[in-house]
């Protein structure tokens, strides 16, 4: 029995990046041996252990055979026969496919240390073509290492899949996967222009696919092209270090303006309501996570009145607070202001234009909080009111408190 460290831990290594996990192959092993040896199985679709003292991963040496479409379309064979050189050209990117030995030797049949020196992603063989999940993880490498190219080939091969329809084959929860890592990477615009480039972003996500060619008022987006502030925005709300339900809530903030007639262009009235109808329908289609839908759905719908809210009175900002549910959800209003405040960054020449929104809404919201609710409502019974009234007192004790800071 034979291991090797592979994959992540060596690319990482290898281009000075920290790395957290190691993943290990076996080589001349089997299932019984490894229990023999005080591993742990936990692989369900291949043979994979826990080291019993390291926990990191161990994984037999396998191949793999295509039989249906989709990525569970596959025969995998593991057995003692199956060589280091047969498991690593069964990986997706060259990068992939680079294992170290024990004592720091490195096999590389497939030049990834070259690809890595070069800033190239590269498949390993045209194998890459059986697995849709591969464009996905490609892509979201994109948006974790910026300065890499998708090779041209790597590229072709991901279109000619594409038009053979094995992307409408991946199942919505490892879209959602996907997309949800590659949104957590420093650029997640690279992900969506990799996905674009290729023709998966118009499979999997036609509602953000039509944005490109839309346009939009140039004194507010010197943009213009509504396809290019999402790319703008996705970054603004990395730089920021918005929570993934911020995140998505920036890629489907503007969806309603893809069903602006053109006729209308470049305003988009009332596309706030229909982003939020469309953050919805992508949402539920991809299976988010509740708190990334709720979250989209809000954005959608309010962003433009909290970009404005600098003018509101304080009546206006309690009821802006009220619509949004800040006083019971305060962590996710946060979330939805500095996902408004991606959006307002995320516009060509003003990534450092002030948005003093987020802060006085953050305020506004203090200052209504520290207002004593149920005070208020018991001295509104004692007077009679009832209902709708005892809401009102609370509304405008805290409209008053409000006002008072602003």
């Amino acid at each position: 029995m034979k291991t090797w460290v592979v994959g992540g831990a060596v690319r990482d290594a290898l281009l000075g990046r920290p790395v957290h996990d190691r993943d290990w192959v076996v080589v001349g092993a089997t299932p019984e041996q490894m229990l023999a040896a005080g591993f742990r199985a936990v692989g369900k679709d291949f043979p994979v252990f826990l080291h019993p003292d390291s926990h990191e991963e161990y994984a037999l040496a396998r191949t793999e055979r295509k039989t249906g479409p989709g990525y569970h379309g596959f025969v995998v064979h593991a057995a003692p026969d199956v060589t280091l050189e047969d498991d690593l050209a069964r990986r997706d990117l060259t990068i992939n496919a680079i294992a170290q030995a024990p004592d720091g030797t490195l096999v590389d049949p497939h030049g990834g240390r070259a690809d890595l020196a070069a800033r190239v992603l590269r498949h390993v063989g045209p194998a890459f073509v059986e697995d849709p999940v591969r464009i996905l993880r490609l892509a979201r490498f994109a948006a974790r290492f910026p300065d890499f190219s998708v090779a041209p080939q790597t590229m072709a091969l991901m279109q000619q899949m594409v038009a053979a329809g094995e992307v409408d084959a991946l199942v919505p929860e490892r879209v959602w996967q996907e997309l949800s890592r590659g949104l957590m990477e420093d650029h997640p615009s690279r992900m969506i222009t990799v996905l674009r480039d290729c023709g998966a972003l118009q499979r999997l996500l036609p509602e953000a696919d039509r944005l490109w060619g839309v346009p939009q008022p140039a004194e507010h987006h010197p943009e213009v092209d509504t396809g290019a502030h999402l790319l703008l925005v996705l970054d603004a709300a990395a730089a920021l270090g918005a929570s993934l339900p911020a995140r998505w809530a920036c890629l489907c903030h503007d969806l309603g303006k893809g069903e602006t007639p053109p006729a209308d262009w470049p305003r988009h009235i009332a596309h706030e309501a229909r982003s939020e109808r469309l953050a919805r329908q992508v949402s539920g289609r991809l299976k988010a996570t509740g708190e990334a839908t709720e979250l989209a759905m809000l954005v959608a719908r309010e962003h433009t009145n909290i970009h404005r809210s600098p003018e509101f009175g304080a009546a206006a900002v309690v009821r802006l607070l009220e619509r949004c549910d800040a006083f019971r959800r305060p962590q996710r209003f946060a979330d939805a202001l500095l996902a408004c405040e991606a959006d307002a960054r995320g516009r060509a020449g003003l990534a450092e234009r002030p948005y003093p929104a987020r802060p006085m809404l953050l305020l506004a919201l203090e200052e209504a909080c520290s207002i004593d609710a149920a005070a208020v409502a018991a001295q509104a019974q004692a007077r009679g009111a009832q209902g709708a009234a005892i809401a009102d007192a609370i509304r405008i004790a805290r409209t008053d408190a409000v006002a008072a800071a602003l």
